[in-house]
């Protein structure tokens, strides 16, 4: 039998049904008249308890279906609920401003995993906490994003927006980050996706640096390394210094001392900022002509005068260089190379050019403000493949016909020329076309002369310019020979070749015309920096 406290309880929940009952009619009355559609019912609703509100979801919430009223039935009171509805836009049906495509409501249930729903998350409006206005002033972008993700990824993040001096605003501005590199970084924050690009790569590994993710900046740099080349080796060197990466700086220096010719001609020689300029020229180990550090320097006072909105003459270009003026080598020049070129330059005051020209000439040599002593520049290494030489009665012919051999590193290099076998009767002159290949692909060719004494000796013929080669690909160097027929051959060749720290691999090519091969033949070393 029930007690009486169950009775007043029972009693209780009827007088609320009761008062909901008596209530509704006036409530949707109401509703009506105000026009308004709000996703929360009527404040009289909330009277109800909870096995109440269970009991009649589908009466309280009727489901629409483009506009269309939907009428609902209470089975037990008969009590018959109408509601006209218009679709509403909710986040859900917005469309996500990353992948241009339209979620649908139950999209969590087709990315199975954490990974996957978070990437959906990336750069949508989807329940986004917090916005980033990215990019300077009249080119900036707003980016949404969730707070909580962000501050998982990044202790930057987490300060801004649950530490001490948290970030009360829901907007942030962000002009000093390109919108394409925050993009970058949120991307691998939601996702580890890393999606990097030659254009915005400096301004990734910046963003990466600033929020403290070391992941994105440790493939920024790896992306730097494995893109570095000569023309873009002296933005790179401005770049690591900056963002204070040891082994990049180290591996611009490598470029950049190996191709100095290249990397001093090329346009971002001209976009650096002083500082690595004056470092650059305090170079010793410089791999080019002192004319060649000449005429780069003055391409950069050029360039600087007119991003500081100056008149390109010779007093603006004095001014813009500074002490970097004095760190060119000049007297190390040729008297010619000076006189063709630094003397009529105007760069230099009529006394300077006096005092240069007296330095070449005069017994008594007056004192100069600019270095006396050559660079000392890097000295060429020689892997040599062969373990003797010989020649005989058929001894080798070259006949113009083509020496060719496959070779690769355990390392990066620079292919600076080759050493080739001479004349076994004598000395005799030789024209050669010696050339490197990678995959059919002509990297470098160069026609030019050698002379040999008639000793077993080899002599070296130079590119033009030094070839970074990477490492475990292989390359194929080959040589054409016009001149004396006889000469020495190699015999004995290894396979593999240690050469200081490099180890060398050689295989047969399919080019060589001539005999020369692994065991064999021409082509007896490789001239290379390292």
């Amino acid at each position: 039998m029930p007690t009486a406290d169950c009775r007043l309880l029972h009693h209780g929940r009827i007088m609320k049904c009761l008062t909901f009952l008596l209530l509704l009619p006036e409530t949707l009355k109401k509703s009506k008249t105000t026009g308004k559609h709000t996703s929360r019912l009527p404040v009289c609703y909330d009277i109800l308890t909870l096995s109440l509100k269970k009991k009649m979801a589908a009466e309280l919430y009727p489901a629409t279906n483009n506009g269309t009223t939907v009428t609902g039935t209470d089975k037990k009171s008969n009590v018959q609920v109408t509601q006209s509805t218009t679709t509403a836009t909710t986040p859900t049906t917005q469309q996500n401003i990353n992948n241009n495509n339209v979620e649908p409501p139950s999209w969590q249930s087709s990315h199975p995993t954490l990974r996957e729903r978070n990437a959906v998350m990336f750069n949508n409006e989807l329940m986004a906490d917090i916005h980033f206005i990215v990019g300077p002033f009249g080119e900036s972008k707003k980016v949404p994003a969730h707070k909580y993700v962000l501050a998982v990824g990044s202790s930057v993040f987490c300060a801004m927006f649950y530490g001490d001096l948290a970030e009360e605003s829901s907007e942030i501005h962000i002009p000093d980050v390109e919108p394409a590199a925050f993009l970058i970084l949120l991307k691998y924050m939601y996702s580890d996706a890393i999606d990097l690009e030659a254009d915005t790569v400096l301004a990734t590994l910046y963003a990466a640096k600033k929020y403290i993710v070391p992941a994105l900046a440790k493939a920024c740099v790896t992306f730097l390394e494995t893109s570095l080349e000569a023309k873009n080796a002296c933005v790179l060197l401005s770049q690591s210094r900056l963002f204070e990466e040891p082994e990049l700086t180290r591996r611009c220096w490598e470029v950049i001392d190996a191709q100095a010719e290249l990397a001093l001609g090329a346009e971002g020689f001209c976009e650096i900022d002083l500082q690595t300029l004056e470092i650059i020229l305090q170079r010793e180990t410089l791999n080019t002509k002192e004319v060649v550090v000449f005429d780069a320097v003055m391409s950069w006072a050029t360039a600087e005068c007119k991003r500081q909105g100056l008149g390109e003459t010779t007093r603006n270009k004095r001014s813009v260089l500074g002490k970097a003026l004095y760190l060119v080598r000049i007297p190390t020049m040729t008297l010619e190379e000076f006189a063709d070129g630094a003397a009529q330059s105007d760069i230099l005051t009529l006394e300077e050019t006096h005092d240069v020209f007296l330095w070449y000439t005069a017994a008594t040599k007056p004192n100069l403000d600019f270095p006396l002593a050559q660079r000392q520049g890097l000295a060429p290494q020689k892997c040599h493949r062969f373990q003797s030489s010989a020649y005989r009665s058929n001894q080798w012919r070259y006949r113009g016909r083509c020496d060719s051999i496959q070779f690769a590193v355990d390392k990066r290099i620079f292919i600076a020329g080759l050493g080739l076998y001479g004349s076994s009767g004598g000395k005799a002159e030789y024209s050669v076309k010696i050339e490197l290949k990678r995959q059919r692909v002509t990297l470098a060719q160069n026609l030019t002369k050698f002379v040999s004494d008639g000793s077993s000796n080899t002599f070296s013929v130079w590119f033009e310019n030094p070839v970074q080669v990477e490492q475990d690909v292989f390359y194929t160097v080959s040589a054409v020979l016009d001149g004396n027929e006889l000469s020495y051959f190699g015999q004995e060749g290894m396979t593999e070749v240690q050469c200081g720290k490099v180890t060398f691999q050689f295989q047969c090519s399919s080019d060589s015309t001539n005999g020369t091969g692994v065991q064999g033949g021409q082509i007896p070393e490789l001239v290379f920096y390292a």
